[in-house]
């Protein structure tokens, strides 16, 4: 399954240097928890739309960002060490967690020149 026409970990990889630019250049509504929870949102989504079943993404996502949520709003860490530890987790996850529960999902759409479904 693609997503604008590329790989799910492409989005997410692109998601995530996004996010940690915008924590660089310390704004004052994106921590570096926030945005750490922000990425594993997204790439619990993304892995949770691309995969069957797709509980174990969505829970690897929930689970990492509000870890992320918990350790910048209510344990005293360093914002660089909370965010890395969030990353962390999302890898965990997915290296440990996810991937051999699940299988990507077999997009059988109609082969239409019309439709630019062309593979």
């Amino acid at each position: 399954m693609k997503i604008f026409g590329r790989e799910p970990t492409l989005i997410i990889g692109f998601i995530a240097a996004v996010v940690a630019a915008l924590v660089a250049l310390n704004f004052e509504w994106l921590t570096p928890g926030a945005g750490a929870a922000i990425v594993a949102l997204v790439g619990g989504a993304v892995t949770a739309a691309t995969t069957r079943p797709w509980a174990p993404g969505l829970f690897a996502g929930l689970v990492a960002a509000g870890g992320a949520l918990l350790a910048e709003y209510g344990l005293h860490l360093s914002g660089e060490l909370l965010a890395s530890l969030a990353f962390l987790v999302v890898a965990g996850f997915a290296l440990f967690g996810v991937r051999g529960q699940v299988t990507p999902v077999n997009n059988r759409a109609p082969i239409s020149p019309r439709d630019g479904l062309i593979r």
